[in-house]
């Protein structure tokens, strides 16, 4: 195990926790930043909302990072405030950091999807299928900032669904990386091999907390996508995804992982190491696959005669935004034989302590009496 605990309990904000994460709850930290850190207004979002940028360090090597391009996911814009708290440590490292790199983070790229919580912006565009044609504000004013910068590294961060499994293990994907292909046929650039190698840093620390847990996001190209316009332009891009550790669909625990994949990327471009890890070990990450549900439930009939024998019902849920809280409301996505499938939770209608579990969950016992 590593000190991940140690070094993220201390520099946690705790002000800033949950899924529902919006400039309101961001914009008071980012006065609190001293003198060290530059804050800017760098654009408006469709509505009008202020869409800020951090820039700390005076080093030569530019990374640029951005947050919440998708409204509703959260997870690595509090990490990327956690690694701003942390860098106010001022520790050894820390000056190394900022000595080697100037990194410029954009916390909430998307502010109008984040109040909403919504995928899309307001104009109910996904901004990473907008990096070629740019249609939105938000995508102009991230390209703009590129243009300006011209960073050395991008940071592509990002929440993937509670549906993805390591390969063909039980073990969720707790955190994926990408290296975006640049063409179709997904040839291997300079630029992208450096992603490669960044990612095998990362994986290779993440390894030591939650080990099986890591995977690796497809890679099949899109030019409208945001990474691998970047790829193509020659700039090494990682795309993060914070996903789901057990019991933890607030994404706390995962948060910590995200800080932690950024403060070995980051150390690692700082020490100039990447030489260190093969690139060739990216491809021994296993691929994601899609075979978790949230719950799964068998011998369903019990419950609901109108079911078939040997029932299984696999439910998702589906987080909605209701005074400005996420509820987690259970819906079905699929019935039938299950058994190559994988539940977060596992319940079996046979057993008498599932069945009083599932019983004292009125609204899941409703769903499971009411489905047809």
């Amino acid at each position: 195990m590593s000190n991940l605990k140690d070094i993220h309990n201390p520099i946690k904000v705790k002000t800033i926790q949950g899924r529902y994460i919006t400039n309101l709850d961001i914009f008071p930290f980012l006065e609190t930043l001293g003198d060290s850190f530059l804050v800017e207004t760098i654009g408006t979002s469709v509505l009008g909302k202020n869409i800020k940028s951090v820039t700390f360090g005076c080093g030569k090597i530019k990374i640029l990072a951005w947050s919440q391009m998708h409204g509703n996911e959260s997870t690595t814009t509090k990490a990327v405030i956690d690694f701003m708290n942390f860098i106010q440590t001022k520790s050894n490292l820390v000056l190394q950091i900022l000595e080697n790199c100037t990194i410029k983070i954009i916390p909430i790229l998307n502010p109008d999807g984040a109040e909403a919580y919504t995928r899309v912006n307001a104009n109910q565009i996904d901004l990473n299928r907008d990096a070629q044609d740019r249609t939105q504000p938000e995508s102009t004013v991230l390209r703009a900032i590129y243009e300006q910068f011209q960073p050395d590294y991008c940071f592509n961060l990002h929440d993937q669904r509670t549906i993805f499994n390591v390969g063909e293990t039980s073990k969720p994907a707790t955190v994926s990386f990408l290296a975006p292909a640049l063409d179709e046929e997904r040839s291997i650039s300079p630029s992208r091999g450096k992603s490669m190698q960044l990612i095998v840093a990362m994986n290779q620390k993440l390894q030591l907390d939650i080990s099986g847990q890591i995977g690796r996001y497809d890679d099949r190209f899109n030019a409208n996508c945001v990474g691998d316009t970047f790829q193509m332009l020659n700039k090494p891009t990682i795309l993060f995804e914070a996903g789901y550790f057990p019991d933890d669909f607030q994404r706390e625990e995962t948060r910590a992982y995200i800080f932690s994949a950024l403060l070995q990327a980051i150390q690692v471009i700082t020490e100039d190491t990447l030489d260190n890890y093969a690139q060739s070990d990216y491809f021994i990450i296993p691929e994601n696959g899609k075979l978790f549900y949230d719950i799964i439930i068998n011998n369903v009939e019990s419950i609901n005669k109108k079911l078939k024998p040997d029932t299984s019902i696999g439910i998702l849920y589906h987080e909605t935004l209701s005074n400005g809280k996420i509820s987690f409301v259970p819906k079905i996505e699929n019935k039938g034989n299950l058994e190559n499938y994988f539940g977060h939770k596992k319940y079996n209608c046979l057993f008498t302590n599932d069945l009083i579990t599932l019983k004292a969950n009125n609204e899941l016992y409703e769903l499971l009496l009411n489905f047809e």
